[in-house]
């Protein structure tokens, strides 16, 4: 079938592996101290492993490739001693919430639609806004989502895994036409939110302009995990 998958250009493969670490399907392995693709069918294809190389050797390519076998990546790991195995965002787990009394927060939000896939390339509220790209999960997992990420920025909101679609393009135009004074991407740290990020990395390249970058990480029980500016 053709479908989108990543390939690893080894003349820029600097051998340091942090690929492999990234890709919980064990679709990467390190073949003669140079990163591969082991397995067209252990590749989902979402590009968690995009952003953790430092050299820009992944990118994703449209080909003939065996089709995602999520069943067999299971057992691969299963075989090595992974229990559970799977996509860990989909890993089941028991969070125990922190008791709060009764408050009322108003919502910050500042426009509609706020859906990726929905919203327009051009709109007034883009014009010298403050950019949110975030992934649908992390406002239900982060308790201070509205005060503290959605105050006084334009939100856009997205799951690459859910959504199957390459965002890049769509964020590249509107970018690029718009005044957009920073961007704040804020992700889960399940790897599919991998995707998210780098689509908003390529589209940043692409739009031409040299526009601030947050990345922001929060974690599956509502913790900020980590922070990096320019997404570094």
């Amino acid at each position: 079938m053709l479908r989108r998958i990543i390939e690893i250009d080894r003349e820029k493969c600097n051998g340091c592996g942090l690929c492999a670490k990234a890709c919980h399907e064990g679709a990467i392995g390190m073949v003669e101290g140079k990163a591969a693709l082991l397995r067209d069918d252990y590749c989902d294809g979402l590009g968690d492993c995009l952003p953790a190389c430092p050299t820009g050797a992944i990118s994703f390519v449209e080909r003939e490739a065996a089709a995602y076998d999520e069943a067999a990546v299971m057992a691969a790991k299963r075989e090595k001693g992974h229990a559970g195995g799977g996509c860990p965002g989909t890993a089941a787990k028991t969070v125990t919430p922190k008791r709060l009394e009764a408050v009322s927060v108003g919502s910050q939000l500042r426009q509609w639609p706020v859906q990726i896939k929905l919203v327009p390339t051009r709109a007034p509220w883009f014009d010298g806004c403050r950019l949110l790209i975030a992934a649908d999960c992390t406002a239900y997992a982060y308790g201070n989502f509205h005060q503290d990420f959605i105050q006084e920025h334009i939100t856009l909101v997205g799951c690459p895994k859910l959504d199957s679609v390459d965002y890049s393009m769509k964020l590249t135009e509107i970018l690029r036409n718009n005044d957009i004074r920073s961007v704040t991407v804020v992700r889960m740290e399940v790897p599919c939110c991998g995707g998210l990020e780098f689509a908003v990395k390529r589209a940043l390249e692409a739009s031409g302009k040299s526009i601030p970058c947050r990345i922001v990480t929060i974690s599956t029980d509502g913790k900020l995990l980590e922070e990096r500016q320019n997404g570094r």
